[in-house]
Order: structure tokens, then sequence, then C-alpha cells
């Protein structure tokens, strides 16, 4: 008997197999929305050919700080505290520039304690793709409504959500963020292009994903459930990414579709629905986000994004060389220096 010979595993275009995205094995619950996040983090990065090595992955605090730890186990990773991840990411930022930075944050992390520090990040731009897993709740202690529970939806205990929620998508346009998307955990295809953008984004990315908490708030009345997002999803337009490195021939009908062009000279490809939708409007997004959440529709895809936008560590003349690699007798003026400062201030 002649032994089968084992199927080559694929590569991508720097030579790296899917595996090599991968990270520890998940300690959620099985079916938790944040898992099938974690899955496309790793399609996407794996399909760019970036690196792992040169990706820092930052998170706080909940469930969804969790899910760093399962994907590019060969990344740079920071767990910080509740709420606090955007001071992190800013510093990682600026001491070295060249490191690609991913955070995972949840509707708790980012929406309650973490909410002003979301602002100042957003605020500064700094690079970096910033995820919200979003279900509504507090999953680590046992399933309270978060900032984000919508008004009306209901607890498994049958408690009311008396208070309004807080819409980050509509909040990071508000503070001037040059990438803002919403997706939903169960639409891969949608979340995978959106994230190959944010990750050609020179800012901010903000990606709002509604992922549902299958323990406490996958049932009738949930607002965040399997079910509730896919009967009340209302896609903006068909998303496509199309890399720089790929050669790609497309056939699409005449004013049916609207090309952005990324920094890197990478494209986001828009298929056009009925509604026209022009992402780069700053306040169609802000009108169309408000009558979404009027009509109680789950809109989906690219909402605003501005390529325009300075970033950073561009407003702040960050040298071409990253700071973490300057040596101390550059960084640390001697006492002359510091005396010609003082005389200066005199």
């Amino acid at each position: 008997m002649v032994a089968s010979t084992p199927k080559p595993q694929s590569t991508n275009r720097i030579g790296l197999t899917l595996a090599d995205y991968k990270g520890s094995p998940s300690t959620l619950c099985d079916g938790c929305g944040h898992d099938a996040i974690t899955s496309q983090i790793i399609k996407a990065f794996y399909e760019l050919g970036i690196e792992p090595h040169n990706v820092a992955k930052l998170s706080g605090i909940g469930c969804s700080s969790k899910t760093p730890a399962y994907f590019l186990n060969r990344a740079h990773g920071f767990n910080s505290t509740h709420g606090r991840m955007p001071s992190v990411a800013t510093g990682v930022s600026l001491a070295n520039k060249d490191l690609r930075l991913i955070g995972v944050s949840g509707d708790g992390d980012t929406a309650s304690i973490g909410l002003g520090q979301f602002c100042h990040l957003v605020r500064r731009n700094v690079p970096m793709i910033y995820i919200v897993e979003n279900n509504g709740v507090y999953g680590l202690t046992k399933g309270q409504f978060s900032a984000t529970a919508d008004l009306g939806s209901k607890l498994k205990t049958g408690v009311l959500n008396e208070l309004p929620p807080i819409d980050l998508c509509g909040l990071a346009i508000e503070l001037g963020c040059g990438f803002v998307a919403r997706s939903f955990a169960g639409d891969p295809k949608q979340l995978v292009a959106l994230l190959k953008a944010a990750a050609s984004h020179k800012g901010t990315a903000v990606l709002d994903v509604i992922s549902p908490c299958v323990t406490f708030n996958n049932h009738e009345g949930s607002t965040k459930s399997y079910k509730y997002a896919k009967e009340m999803e209302t896609p903006l337009h068909e998303l496509g990414y199309i890399p720089f490195f790929e050669q790609i021939t497309v056939d699409y009908e005449p004013g049916t579709v609207t090309d952005i062009e990324l920094h890197d000279g990478s494209h986001l490809r828009l298929k056009k629905t009925e509604r026209n939708y022009d992402a780069t409007n700053r306040a169609l997004a802000v009108e169309t986000i408000a009558k979404a959440a009027e009509e109680k529709q789950f809109l989906t895809g690219l909402l605003y994004i501005d390529e325009k936008k300075e970033n950073f560590t561009d407003i702040m003349h960050v040298v071409d060389t990253p700071i973490v690699n300057i040596p101390d007798s550059q960084l640390r003026p001697g006492k002359e220096v510091l005396d010609e400062v003082m005389k200066s201030m005199m």
C-alpha cells in the first residue's frame, strides 16, 4: 500500500499559513459572537499578508477583552485595566509607530467606564483598528444592561431597559473619526471586507460589531440577539475589499460602483443599492444613523470615511525612527541643553 502524500497547506503572499494567525483555544461560551469575530480577524490578517510580529493587540476588561488571546499568537499584546485600553494604545503608537495596532473592547469597556478614553482616542485619531464587540450586556457579571442596550429591550429575567442607548458609531462620527463602520458577527463576508479596509486606514478605524451573548442576551425581546439582527439588518451596500497586491478583474454595470482609494493604493469598492449611500458624506452618515435608530433598523456597512484626516503620529511630528529604537543619549538631553532651555524661558 502506498502512503498518501499529505496535502500541502495553503500560504498567503508572505508564505504564512492560516494557522500562523491563530491563537490559543477560546474559553468563551460555545456560540459566542466574539469567537465569530476572532475568526474573521484571523482571516482578514491572513489574506492581507500582515506579519503577526508587526502587530500589537490591546484590550481592557470583559469577555471581549479576552479575545486577543485567540488570534495572532506571535503578535505583541497588552491587556489593560477596565476602560483604559485607549491610553495604552496611544502610548504604543507614539513609542513605535511601525506597529499595526488592533484594539478589542466591549460595549461596557468602551461606552461606560472607558467612554472618556474612547472619545479622546478618536479625537486624537490614533492610527489603529478599534473593534467594539457589542452585545448590550455585561457578560462577566451576570448580564446586566450595558450603555448600548436599546430602550425597551428585555433581559432574560424580564426586566426592561428604561434608558436610551449610546450609539458608538454616531458618537465616533460626531467626534471626527475618519472611518466608522458597523457589522454583525454573523455576517462574515461583510465583516472581513470591513476589517481589511480598516487595516489600510491611516487613522482611527472604529468598527462596532453586534456580537450576541448566547448566555445572557440571545432571547426573545433582545435587540442584540442572532434572530433580531438577522431579521432587522439593513445593509447600506455590498462590500468587497481589493488589496493593492492582488490583480483583480471586475465586471460591473456602469454607474453601480463607487471606488474609494485608500492611502496605500488599495480600494474599498462599494456596490450601491437603491439608497445610493455616500460614505464620504458626514452629514448623511449622522442623519442615516439617526433615522435607522428611529425605525429600529440594524444598519450595517461602512457608515463614514474621511481619508484626508491627519493621524496622531503626524500631528505630533513623531520622527521616522520609532522612539523605542532611539538611544537614551538622544532621548535624554544633557545638563547643558536643559540649562539653555531654562535660560530661554527667563
